[in-house]
C-alpha cells in the first residue's frame, strides 16, 4: 500500500519528479547551512530545536523552489535558483563572521547599517578574519550548495521547470510543514514566548535557525511587537527604605496631549507606573563635576590592588557595587547606548544611530547642560565610526564631540588601538578649569585582539604582565587594560593637584565583556574568558558580570557605600540623576536609582533576568539560595515587567518619545 501511495504521489511524469528532486535539494541545502552555522557558532546540533529548524527549512526550501520556477525557461530558472542559493549562502557567511568578530548575532538592520563603518575602520581585521584558513574554509562550506547547484545541476537534472502541479504540491507541503512546526512551538512553553511576545533575534536563532530568526526580525521591524503593554501587579518595595519621606522622583508630565496610538500606549504605560522615592542620597553630588567613561572591554577581573592600584582605589573607596552586569547585546555601540540612555538597544547596533535626530532629554550631557555645566564627549578612535560624528554631538554636551579625525589626533598617536593615557593627558587641560564640567569618554585601549604583534597597548605594557600565571592571550588583555589604569592614575593625580578631587565624580563602566579573548563565542566554549574569570563561563550572567566604578574624592573619608543587590548598566543614569539632584522622572527610565525603594532587576533583550530573589534564564527560574522564599506569582510578575520594559525601550526610541514630552 505504501509503495502504491508513493508511486501515485510522485507519478511517472519526469518534470514532476524533477520538481520534487529540486525542492528536496533546496530543503537539504537550507538544513545543511543551518547545521554548519549552528555547529560553528552556538553548538547544540543534536537538540529539539533542530527539528524546528528542519521543518522551517522545508518552508524556506519551498520558497526558494517557487521563486526559482517563475519563468517558463529552464535556463532563467536555473539562474534564479543559483542567485537565490548564493543569497542564502552569503547570509550565513556574513552572520558567521559577525559572530566571530563580536560574539553576538547582529540583526539585518545592524548588519546593513554598520557595514560601511566596519569596512572603513577595521578593514585589516576584517581581511585577517575572512582570509584566514578557517575563514576561507567556512565560506567554502556555506557556498557548497550554491556551487553544487550551479556546476552540477545539469548533470543531475536538477533544473526546475514551470510545472503547475509540482508548484502546488511543493506549496502545500511547505504549508503543512509550517503549520506542524507552529503547532509544536505553541504547545512548547519553553520556546513559545521567543516566537511571539518575547522575540529576540539571538534567541530566535538558537531556537528556530538563522533564516527564521531573520524572518521574525523583519516581521517585528514591519509590524512591531505583538500586543501592547501588559497590566502588571505592583512591585514589592526592596529592603532599601528611606527613613524619612523625601518625595518622589517624578515630573509633572502632560500625558493627555494628542498623540498617535503608539505614543498613547507609552503614555498609558508610564501613567500606570509608581515613581521611585527620593532618599538620603538624593543630591549627594549636586554641583560636582562629572567624568563618565565607557571603557572598552573592561571587566571586574582587571581590578587588582597590585596590578591596577588606581582602579582598585576607585572601585573600593567610593560606592561599591558587588553584583554588577553589563548585558552584551550589540557590541560596543550597544553597551554605550545602555550606559548613556539607560535603555536596551532594541534596534541592535542601529539604536544609537537612531538617536542622532531624537530629543535626548535625559542623558547626563543634557541634564547637566541645562544646569549650566561645560560639557564635551571624547573618543580616541575614528570620530566617524558608528556615526559618532552624528550621534555624539546630540548627547547634550555643550561643546560637542571630539574623536580621532576632528581634533583628537593632536593628542593621540596613530596606532591600533590608540592610547587612553594620551587621550586623557591631552584633553584634561581643555576642561579642568571650566568648572563645573561634565565630560564623557569612550575609550579604546582595551580593544582586541591581544597579541603583541597586533595590539600596540599589549606590546607597550607587556613587561608589566609577563610574570603573571596566565596564558598569553589573557596577559595580552590585561596589558592592554593597563593603559586605562595609567589614564586613570593621571586623571586622579591631576584632579588632586588641582584641588578638585572632592568635587569631581568619576563613573566608569564597560561596553561589553572581553569577547575578543576567544575565537568561539558560545557559552561553555570560551576557555580564555573562563581563565580570566576563574570559572567556566556557561551562562549569560556569568559571561556579562562586570564592575561599575562610582567614586568621588569626598567619599574616601567615610566607609564605602555598599550596593549588594543586582545592578546593571541600565541603573547608571537614574542613579547619577538622583545623586546629582537633577529633575528627572523615574518612570521614564527602565533602570532604577540603586538607592531608591525600587526592586533590583537586571534583564537582557533575550528576556532573561536576575533579581535579589533569583535568576530566570532559558525558561527556568533558580532561587538565589535554597532557602529563598518566592512569593506566589512572582516569576510571572517579573516576566511581565521585563516584557513591558523592553517594549518601552523600543517605543521610546522609535517614537522619539521624549520629544513628544519635552519639545
Amino acid at each position: 500500500m505504501q509503495v502504491i501511495i508513493m508511486k501515485k504521489f510522485f507519478r511517472s511524469d519526469k518534470s514532476l519528479r524533477r520538481s520534487w528532486i529540486t525542492y528536496l535539494f533546496f530543503v537539504l541545502s537550507v538544513v545543511y547551512c543551518e547545521t554548519v552555522f549552528r555547529f560553528a557558532t552556538i553548538g547544540g546540533v543534536f537538540s529539539l530545536s533542530m527539528l524546528y529548524v528542519a521543518l522551517f527549512s522545508a518552508v524556506g526550501g519551498g520558497m526558494l523552489f517557487l521563486l526559482s520556477t517563475l519563468s517558463k525557461k529552464r535556463k532563467i530558472n536555473h539562474i534564479l535558483g543559483t542567485l537565490l542559493l548564493s543569497l542564502v549562502s552569503l547570509t550565513f557567511t556574513v552572520e558567521y563572521f559577525v559572530f566571530r568578530s563580536f560574539k553576538v548575532f547582529y540583526d539585518l538592520n545592524t548588519v546593513v547599517g554598520g557595514a560601511g563603518g566596519v569596512a572603513g575602520d577595521f578593514l585589516g581585521d576584517v581581511f585577517k578574519l575572512i582570509f584566514s584558513l578557517r575563514g576561507i574554509g567556512m565560506m567554502l562550506l556555506f557556498f557548497l550548495p550554491t556551487l553544487f547547484y550551479a556546476c552540477l545541476a545539469k548533470l543531475f537534472r536538477l533544473r526546475s521547470a514551470a510545472n503547475t502541479k509540482g508548484r502546488l504540491r511543493v506549496a502545500a507541503t511547505s504549508l503543512i510543514c509550517y503549520l506542524l512546526c507552529l503547532g509544536m512551538i505553541l504547545v512548547n512553553g519553553a520556546v513559545r514566548p521567543s516566537y511571539h511576545k518575547e522575540h529576540d533575534f539571538a534567541t530566535a536563532i538558537g531556537n528556530f535557525g538563522l533564516l527564521t530568526g531573520i524572518r521574525l526580525d523583519v516581521q517585528h521591524m514591519l509590524f512591531g511587537h505583538s500586543g501592547g503593554f501588559e497590566s502588571q501587579s505592583p512591585s514589592t518595595p526592596s529592603d532599601v527604605v528611606a527613613p524619612i519621606e523625601y518625595g518622589e522622583n517624578k515630573m509633572e508630565l502632560n500625558l493627555t496631549k494628542p498623540a498617535s496610538s503608539a505614543v498613547q500606549e507609552l503614555n498609558d504605560y508610564v501613567s500606570s507606573l509608581t515613581p521611585t522615592k527620593k532618599n538620603a542620597y538624593t543630591g549627594l553630588f549636586k554641583g560636582k563635576n562629572l567624568i563618565m567613561i565607557s571603557a572598552e572591554a573592561f571587566t571586574a577581573e582587571v581590578i587588582d590592588p597590585q596590578l591596577t592600584p588606581t582602579l582598585y582605589r576607585l572601585a573600593t573607596k567610593g560606592i561599591n557595587f558587588k553584583d554588577h552586569y553589563q548585558p552584551s547585546t550589540a557590541g560596543t555601540t550597544g553597551g554605550e547606548y545602555q550606559n548613556v540612555f539607560s535603555m536596551l538597544p532594541t534596534e541592535g547596533g542601529m539604536s544609537f544611530k537612531d538617536t542622532a535626530d531624537n530629543n535626548n532629554y535625559f542623558t547626563m550631557g543634557s541634564q547637566l547642560n541645562r544646569l549650566g555645566y561645560y560639557g564635551k564627549a571624547f573618543h580616541n578612535n575614528s570620530y566617524t565610526y558608528y556615526d559618532r560624528n552624528k550621534t555624539h554631538v546630540n548627547l547634550g554636551y555643550s561643546d560637542g564631540f571630539m574623536g580621532y579625525g576632528n581634533g583628537m589626533e593632536q593628542y593621540v598617536k596613530k596606532c591600533w588601538p590608540q592610547s587612553d593615557l594620551e587621550m586623557m593627558a591631552g584633553t584634561l587641560p581643555t576642561y579642568i578649569d571650566k568648572q563645573p564640567f561634565n565630560v564623557y569618554y569612550m575609550s579604546v585601549s582595551g580593544h582586541s585582539a591581544y597579541s603583541r604583534g597586533g595590539n600596540s597597548m599589549t606590546a607597550k605594557n607587556w613587561d608589566r604582565v609577563a610574570h603573571l600565571p596566565y596564558s598569553d592571550p589573557v596577559k595580552g588583555y590585561l596589558a592592554a587594560n593597563l593603559e586605562l589604569e595609567d589614564a586613570m592614575t593621571h586623571l586622579v593625580a591631576q584632579l588632586e593637584a588641582k584641588g578638585i578631587a572632592d568635587d569631581t565624580v568619576i563613573c566608569l563602566s564597560t561596553d561589553h565583556f572581553p569577547y575578543g579573548l576567544d575565537e568561539g563565542g558560545s557559552l561553555g566554549n570560551m576557555p580564555y574568558l573562563s581563565e580570566l574569570y576563574g570559572y567556566s563561563v556557561n551562562t549569560l550572567f556569568q559571561r556579562d558580570h562586570s564592575a561599575l566604578i562610582l567614586w568621588c574624592g569626598s567619599l574616601e573619608a567615610s566607609q564605602p557605600i555598599v550596593i549588594d543587590t543586582p545592578t546593571s548598566s541600565l541603573d547608571i543614569l537614574p542613579t547619577l540623576s538622583n545623586l546629582f539632584g537633577t529633575e528627572f522622572d523615574s518612570r521614564l527610565m527602565v533602570g532604577r536609582d540603586v538607592f531608591s525603594d525600587a526592586e533590583a532587576l537586571v534583564f537582557n533583550l533575550n528576556y532573561s533576568w536576575k533579581t535579589a530573589l533569583g535568576t530566570y534564564e532559558n525558561g527556568k527560574f533558580t532561587p538565589a539560595t535554597p532557602d529563598t522564599q518566592i512569593p506566589d506569582g512572582y516569576v510571572d510578575r517579573i516576566k511581565t515587567v521585563v516584557r513591558n520594559k523592553i517594549r518601552y525601550c523600543d517605543g521610546a526610541l522609535n517614537q522619539d518619545y521624549f520629544d513628544y514630552l519635552f519639545s
